[in-house]
């Protein structure tokens, strides 16, 4: 038997990011709990800032009954001499009886102790009050709060509670609030409690106490009034999805107003307006033909027929942000980018300071600059002085704008705001845009920088962080990666592929060592290795195949992964790689690196020319990539089968049998130079 269950945490205000980061969390919290409990069904869970909800359409009124079975210790181990042992007097125990009430069962060819009993299922309202405070505890916010003399802790105070089970309310106490019949709507509507006489009258409630319950519901609503708005005034709204799931848990009663700011702001960079908008107040910047304008779009959780009021609060309270923002902006541009102060700055403690860093950075940058010099040529148009000038300039620049008043203020816009004051100081684009891209990719799938200039910038920094931390010690262990190093590794690679440029992992670990205090290059080298193993999307014995042939170009790795997962992710190759796991079988015995040297004069069957002839054909080929090398190398397998069909390779003459297995070995070693085949499992 079942009936509908309403369980209703009253609160004060939720923080939303708080919230948004465990919800999924919450909602299957309740479900464990439930299964653990034996009392499946299908419920909802719905918040508002004031409130955490669970409804049930049918929660079972009891758990439903259970027998007990438990087998004990072999009869002849529990009782000697008449008398029962210690092994079955613990079994007694643990089945809660006399030993006396124990019985016999056969199990297998022996006689065991047993025990069996019938159990009631308990009642759902005597376990809800336990369910609820495990449910509660399960809920890691993070920072909680206590409040009044409560040692218990929440994340806000809770200051109603409802559990009501069909018609009845259910006793339960949680921090001290007692459950009762009553629930509170919109504060703009009243604030008093509400009765609520049964759970279908609950919605209703809500809803006609300006509360709408689902989040869903209230997203819907929102984006159904931004696009009123932007075809009323013609704009552009921004949809930040996680913007727009903030301000869906803040309110209770959405919704979308249009709201404005003196054109005078406009003069300063678009990212400073939109920052001083979203990441303080929570709105919505405009724009109109992809220019942001003077306008922005606050959600309202206020409950009245006149608007005016709350759009002009909101004006109001832009305006000084915007103010101070022209300010910084304004002071930043009289006094120029300039590291001074940055001599000040601590990096991390065996480091030295930003301006130290800085010096390191450059030594990379120009030392990547040289090995790239004759591509940067060619794209730029610029020569070698040139181009060593201006790269020493924007890693010099790069740090600047942490001692302006505007990065000061909004931290966020680090990089960015050196781009807008480099620009309007006169310097070079190739300059400029490197300190606005120095350091992408910020995550996996993020935009990459927009040329092989900036991103020897942006790999200098991620580089020498790198070098850095691994020289002082602080190296990631386990999930834990405070530095974000796994993604300066990812971030190189993505770079590095993107831009089809050459990066040996020893030649330039090796190059760049000398500038840090002496550590175990190696464990480094291994980190970037494993990294990269991470990294590339394809089948990881594939990526496992390329790293043993001794690959250690990241470039060139990547590259090989993808020709031969490309291979191996095709309908037919299972079925052709029987055989090139049996070359790679026979030649495990063989030394690849000593002499492999064929004698075809001791070819006695036609099926050991046939092969021999195919194979100096691919191996004696220039090929335009590996895939197309790898596929004639896999096109080998008609004449392997042949070979393998007709040849005895361990002939019991000794000079046959080393021809034959150099055969096989030289085919094998030419897999090698691109992936080692043994390691493929599909």
């Amino acid at each position: 038997m079942t009936q509908p269950l309403l369980i209703e945490i009253g609160v004060e205000e939720l923080p939303a990011v708080p919230l948004l980061k465990i919800v999924k969390n919450i909602e299957s919290s309740w479900k464990k709990i439930l299964e653990a409990y034996k009392l499946n069904s299908d419920f909802t869970f719905i918040y508002t800032p004031r409130r955490l909800v669970l409804m049930h359409e049918a929660m079972p009124l009891k758990q439903e009954d259970s027998t007990i079975e438990l087998m004990g210790p072999p009869v002849g181990v529990a009782i000697k001499d008449g008398e029962p042992t210690q092994a079955g007097l613990g079994f007694a125990r643990k089945c809660g009886v006399d030993f006396s009430e124990l019985g016999r069962a056969p199990k297998g060819n022996m006689e065991v102790l047993y025990f069996k009993k019938e159990e009631k299922g308990a009642e759902t309202a005597s376990l809800l009050q336990e369910m609820l405070e495990k449910w509660i505890n399960a809920m890691a916010f993070g920072k909680m709060m206590r409040w009044g003399s409560r040692s218990d802790e929440f994340i806000r105070p809770v200051r109603w509670l409802q559990v009501r089970l069909g018609e009845t309310s259910v006793p339960v106490q949680l921090f001290g609030v007692v459950s009762g019949t009553r629930t509170y709507v919109h504060r703009m509507v009243t604030h008093d409690a509400v009765e609520v006489p049964a759970i279908e009258e609950y919605s209703r409630i809500l809803k006609e106490g300006a509360v709408m319950l689902e989040p869903k519901d209230r997203e819907a609503l929102i984006l159904t009034e931004f696009d009123a708005l932007e075809e009323q005034y013609d704009i552009v709204i921004e949809r930040d999805n996680t913007l727009l799931a903030e301000v869906v848990a803040i309110t209770e009663n959405p919704k979308a107003l249009i709201g404005s700011f003196d054109e005078l702001f406009l003069e300063l960079p678009p990212e400073v307006i939109i920052t001083s908008m979203k990441e303080h107040q929570r709105y919505f910047p405009v724009f109109n033909n992809g220019k942001i304008t003077n306008k922005f779009v606050v959600v309202s959780n206020a409950y009245t027929d006149d608007y005016s009021k709350v759009i002009a609060g909101n004006e109001r309270v832009l305006k000084p942000r915007l103010s101070d923002g022209l300010f910084f902006y304004r002071n930043d541009l009289k006094r120029g980018l300039s590291t001074e102060g940055l001599e000040k700055v601590q990096f991390i403690d065996g480091l030295g300071t930003l301006a130290d860093k800085i010096k390191r950075e450059k030594n990379i940058a120009i030392r990547l600059l040289a090995l790239y010099m004759d591509q940067l040529e060619a794209e730029t148009g610029k020569s070698t002085a040139e181009l060593e000038k201006l790269m020493d300039r924007a890693v010099e620049l790069s740090k600047a704008d942490l001692m302006s008043e505007m990065v000061y203020e909004f931290t966020e816009l680090q990089g960015l705001m050196g781009y807008y004051y480099a620009k309007a100081l006169g310097e070079d684009p190739l300059v400029y845009n490197a300190i606005k891209e120095q350091y992408m990719p910020v995550g996996e799938g993020a935009e990459l920088p927009s040329s092989l200039f900036s991103s020897i910038v942006a790999m200098s920094i991620k580089l020498d962080t790198l070098l850095g931390l691994f020289s002082v010690g602080k190296i990631p262990t386990g999930s834990k990666d405070p530095f974000a190093l796994r993604r300066a590794v990812n971030g190189i690679v993505r770079i590095v592929t993107n831009y089809d440029v050459a990066f040996n992992i020893d030649d330039v670990i090796e190059l760049l060592k000398g500038d840090y205090t002496q550590f175990d290059t190696e464990v480094l080298k291994e980190f970037i290795i494993e990294r990269i193993n991470k990294s590339l999307d394809a089948n990881p014995s594939v990526i496992a195949a390329v790293l043993a042939s001794g690959e250690r170009d990241i470039n060139e790795i990547a590259k090989k992964v993808a020709a031969l997962n490309d291979i191996v992710s095709s309908d037919t190759f299972k079925e052709q790689f029987s055989t090139f796991k049996r070359v790679a079988n026979i030649s495990k015995d063989i030394d690849l690196e000593g002499d492999l040297s064929i004698d075809i004069s001791l070819f006695k069957e036609d099926a050991e020319v046939t092969l021999y002839t195919a194979y100096e054909k691919v191996a004696n080929q220039n090929f335009p990539d590996y895939k197309t090398k790898l596929e004639a190398l896999f096109g080998l397998k008609r004449e392997l089968d042949a070979y393998f069909d007709d040849v005895l390779v361990n002939s019991e003459n000794e000079a046959l049998k080393k021809n034959r297995l150099h055969t096989i070995g030289s085919i094998y070693k030419t897999f090698r130079d691109i992936a080692d085949i043994k390691e493929i499992t599909i």
